[in-house]
């Protein structure tokens, strides 16, 4: 039986293992450049993407694509900020796209608003909705000229509860045309983006760019300790039939396009998310990108571009945290992109109660324990019978090894070992033993730890929480280690106590178990350990208690050496005698 448990302990932590693993795939060393020629999915029903009007013939410019004069434009460059309720973005008429988009609610490392935009891309790379046309040199006239700008009040746009919108207007003499309007709701990280590209009257199929992104900081942070990085770099997300799947940027070499019709594309990170919603039909391409920090570190993104039907009627795309009730008011299968994993529908749940204690006493530290507290509760029955069916296996355990000894010179092969399994069998129904009773209420309890485990490496909600003293943020690991230490105490101290019939070598590798678990936890956000650290104390606490009630373990009486020597005779002759029949 304490073979199956130590299986068990080794089984949880290999699950562990994978389920980080499956969760956040480690960070790809280097971003690489996807193949010209792209191929669509396999499987996948071909998409055609057309505009609905003929298209127009290819345009012909100069080498310098500013030589055509423009007849509807702006003179100066100019940066209009945007202010919601959760947003404040910067938009350029030198193209007419986002340059910044700061996030109100949230700060990155150095104190400031999270801006999703990466800071001080090279000039070759685009920022959010820049255009693309078949012809380069076009492409970069779109991006380059200055659009005239109608909708905002001097260089700022306050938008209220009616929602409100910005025009970017552009002609020049050759007979381009282009129109882009952003339509911002106050409230919900939204923004409708339409776009027209004419030439003589005649639409030319449009691409929207998205740029590297996202250029959030918190998501390059955090360590990789012994199971990986706790972190989600960027990455590809797309949910076409009911079921986000995810593109890392190592893997988007293999398969950069993607076609169908989509309810929602784009890119995400650990907390954030920049997404087409439900465009209809359409085909988005993923491609890998690395880019120096300011340090000249490389650092890896995702860039993404959208070839949609009908762009000229307008896209929603989300470009916010990846906060549940956020995402569910925006669309409810948006909430897909937070990758709670397998047990994410007990994940949700966990969210909701951790939540509703926040709302009451205002900390996410303390949450965290009160929740844990809660769980443990629920979870105590289950526990009090393994560690009572622990104690009784190890009540009867001298009477086992007792039988166990007495057929010992027989293989594992001779028949007169059933013989050796029917005593023991008979041993466990006399004295009331279940030899799974130990094992199968700790199995019981792992969707619940894993779901909570998950839980809290997801939820934005941690992110920036402060728990107090020297936690300054949950989401990242301890500074000083104190909390891991910790726990790798109490789960040393609770590996003493618990009832154990193991022999001494299995005993020192049960024993090992928390400096590996430790190890493991040394870069793990701090509000998981504090989980893990007040759910061991709870269980030292109800050990001992359990101890109290059942009375302290019966100690087996050592019997005289004649009756040892009777009893080893006896079973010489049991012995000899059943390999003779």
């Amino acid at each position: 039986m304490e073979r199956r448990v130590l299986v068990a302990v080794f089984l949880s932590f290999l699950v562990l293992y994978g389920y980080q693993s499956f969760i956040v795939p480690p960070p790809p060393s280097g971003g690489q450049q996807s193949p010209p020629a792209p191929a669509a999915a396999p499987g996948s029903p071909p998409v055609a993407i057309a505009p609905s009007q003929p298209q127009a013939p290819a345009i012909t410019v100069s080498e310098d694509p500013v030589a055509s004069a423009a007849l509807v434009g702006d003179t100066d460059v100019r940066e209009i900020v945007v202010e919601t309720a959760t947003v404040q973005a910067t938009l350029s008429n030198e193209g007419g796209r986002v340059v910044r988009w700061k996030l109100k609610d949230y700060r990155d490392e150095t104190g400031e608003l999270v801006d999703l935009v990466p800071s001080e891309l090279p000039a070759d790379q685009p920022t959010p909705f820049s255009l693309r046309v078949e012809d380069e040199a076009v492409s970069r006239r779109l991006n380059t000229a200055l659009y005239r700008v109608t909708g905002a009040t001097g260089d700022r746009l306050e938008v209220g509860a009616a929602g409100a919108s910005l025009v970017f207007e552009f002609e020049d003499e050759s007979g381009l045309r282009a129109t882009k309007e952003f339509r911002f709701e106050q409230e919900n990280y939204v923004v409708t983006f339409s776009a027209r590209v004419e030439s003589g009257g005649l639409p030319l199929r449009t691409t929207v760019l998205w740029g590297p992104g996202l250029g959030d900081i918190g998501a390059f942070g955090g360590g990789g300790g012994f199971i990986g990085n706790y972190s989600q770099p960027p990455q590809g997300i797309y949910d076409r039939e009911a079921e986000a799947e995810r593109v890392a940027s190592s893997a988007i070499a293999e398969q950069p396009v993607q076609e169908g019709a989509f309810r929602f594309a784009g890119i995400d990170d650990h907390y954030f998310l920049a997404a087409a919603l439900d465009p209809g039909p359409a085909r988005i391409e993923f491609e890998a990108v690395s880019l120096p920090l300011d340090d000249q570190t490389p650092r890896d993104f995702v860039a993404a571009s959208f070839t949609f039907e009908q762009t000229s009627q307008g896209t929603r795309f989300f470009y916010g945290p990846k906060q549940f009730d956020v995402l569910e008011s925006v669309d409810r299968e948006l909430v897909r992109a937070i990758n709670f994993g397998f047990f994410g529908w007990l994940a949700v749940p966990l969210l909701g109660a951790l939540q509703s204690i926040y709302g009451f006493v205002g900390n996410y530290g303390w949450s965290i324990i009160l929740l844990t507290m809660c769980i443990s509760i629920a979870v105590a029955p289950l526990r009090h019978k393994s560690v009572v069916s622990m104690r009784k296996m190890q009540a009867v355990q001298p009477q086992m090894k007792a039988i166990q000894e007495r057929y010992a010179g027989l293989k594992a092969t001779d028949p007169a070992k059933q013989k050796m399994n029917a005593e023991i069998m008979a041993l466990y129904k006399e004295k009331g033993v279940n030899p799974a009773g130990g094992c199968l209420p700790m199995l019981l309890q792992f969707p619940v730890l894993l779901a909570f485990y998950s839980m809290l490496s997801q939820a934005i909600e941690l992110r920036g929480a402060e728990f107090g003293w020297w936690i300054r943020d949950l989401s990242q690991p301890d500074p000083y280690y104190v909390i891991p230490v910790l726990m790798a105490g109490t789960m040393f101290w609770q590996t003493k106590i618990t009832p154990s019939t193991a022999d001494p070598a299995q005993q020192r590798i049960m024993m090992l178990m928390p400096l590996v678990f430790t190890v493991m936890f040394l870069w793990a956000p701090s509000g998981l350990v504090l989980y893990w650290f007040v759910s061991n104390l709870w269980a030292i606490g109800q050990q001992y208690f359990t101890n109290w009630i059942i009375g302290p373990a019966a100690v087996p009486a050592a019997r005289p050496a004649a009756e040892r020597q009777l009893k080893n005779a006896g079973a010489s002759r049991t012995g000899a005698a059943a390999k003779k029949s």
